[in-house]
């Protein structure tokens, strides 16, 4: 089975081209929507997160802007949250490699890819990129986005082009959805398959 890890900076268009490989039969690992599923209605990190940060949960799982107030811009912080969050994802992440390992392809959709190490476990690595113009505009355009918070997220994050520097395949979003296809298609096409 053929691990393909694939990441991008926010708004460069990865859940896109990870519904791109869905649709074109290869099963993808959401590591986002892990994470929202352990801080949701019972989700497994809640009880951990209210011991190390009371007062961010409740009976619907998280008050997410009460944690975000919490571990924004503090590393020690940030780093406890990801010492709750990190193993559980990595439990659901090797199930999911157990429960896909006649496949002959799987798709690993990590955001902090490069930066938590987790391509070390690929055999190939794609980056989801697009010109920062559009970059910005497909952020700015979230809700209850700014400026400030955009440059703070970006500066959290390894740099798009040293993403791109270390990737196998970069898959290029800015230019519209049929390109983006066809580069996802022609990659999957080329992916050995099972005899």
């Amino acid at each position: 089975m053929k691990i393909i890890g694939l990441t991008g900076s926010i708004g460069m268009g990865k859940s896109t081209v990870a519904a791109m490989f869905e649709r074109l039969g290869v099963p993808v690992f959401d590591a986002d929507a892990e994470v929202r599923a352990l801080q949701g209605p019972g989700g497994r990190a809640l009880a951990a997160i209210e011991a190390a940060f009371p007062g961010t949960t409740h009976d619907g799982g998280l008050h997410r802007e009460k944690l975000g107030a919490a571990v924004f811009g503090d590393r020690v912080a940030l780093s406890r949250l990801e010492g709750i969050l990190h193993p559980l994802v990595a439990e659901a992440q090797s199930a999911f490699l157990g429960a896909h390992r006649l496949k002959n392809a799987v798709v690993l959709d990590v955001p902090l890819l490069f930066e938590k190490g987790g391509w070390a476990r690929c055999h190939m690595t794609v980056v989801v990129s697009a010109p920062l113009r559009v970059q910005r505009a497909r952020v700015l355009a979230r809700p209850g986005m700014t400026r400030a918070k955009f440059e703070a997220i970006l500066k959290a994050q390894m740099s798009d082009a040293e993403k791109r520097r270390r990737a196998d395949v970069v898959i290029e979003t800015g230019r519209g959805r049929r390109e983006t296809w066809n580069k996802v298609r022609r990659l999957v096409a080329r992916l050995p398959r099972k005899r």
